[in-house]
């Protein structure tokens, strides 16, 4: 690969990343919720679940889910559906009356956390099952690779700069979600929050139920 052709590819990995989505949305709520630390094995999931889009756009099997209306709705539902009710369920998440306890630094308590096989399969599902992700993928990879040079090692190269750049923009957003801890004291102030995300996220799968596939 070119190094031109991988300097521009950086550039479209950062502005990939920072656009808003349903992985963002994710990582601000766990890390809203849980701090950073516990958010980046949620983080982890999103990146296997990209991983996947990115590998199954490359080999060519995201052109024949863009091809087969039957397989791309089967995906597009799954997706929507999963982001609904991931949505749903925050917004009628319980919040405890009164102020949050506080932890050792005066900072609010979390709430008890899932586990890590749940919070790794909940960001794998976000990604792996957004259809958004494999049509930009479908139409964006192509562009960035020469039919001329061996396919994987190209593929090698366009993953790790994907995984390496959304690492860092997630980790980003986790940590500021993160800072807003001390401003969630009161039940009000979070079953606000509570709303607000889940709110985005139901917002987001219905979106994606607008999405079309490219014309075979």
């Amino acid at each position: 690969m070119a190094w031109q052709v991988w300097i521009a590819y950086f550039v479209a990995s950062w502005a990939i990343a920072l656009s808003p989505g349903s992985g963002a949305v994710l990582s601000m709520t766990h890390g809203l919720a849980y701090g950073v630390k516990k958010t980046s094995v949620t983080i982890a999931g999103l990146q296997l679940g990209l991983s996947v889009i990115l590998l199954v756009a490359g080999v060519g099997v995201g052109a024949l889910l863009l091809a087969s209306a039957t397989a791309f709705t089967v995906v597009k539902f799954a997706g929507a559906g999963y982001l609904i009710w991931l949505g749903l369920r925050q917004w009628r998440a319980s919040v405890a009356e009164g102020p949050a306890p506080a932890g050792a630094d005066g900072t609010p308590a979390r709430p008890r956390m899932p586990s890590a096989r749940e919070r790794l399969a909940t960001g794998f599902l976000t990604n792996v099952t957004n259809p958004k992700g494999i049509v930009f993928m479908v139409a964006v990879l192509p562009q960035f690779i020469d039919p001329h040079r061996p396919l994987w090692l190209q593929l090698l190269i366009l993953l790790v700069t994907t995984i390496a750049v959304d690492l860092i923009v997630m980790h980003g957003y986790a940590f500021l979600a993160s800072r807003a801890q001390r401003w969630l004291a009161t039940a009000r102030a979070r079953r606000a929050q509570n709303r607000v995300f889940g709110g985005v996220l139901m917002a987001m799968g219905a979106s994606l139920l607008m999405v079309k596939r490219a014309a075979a």
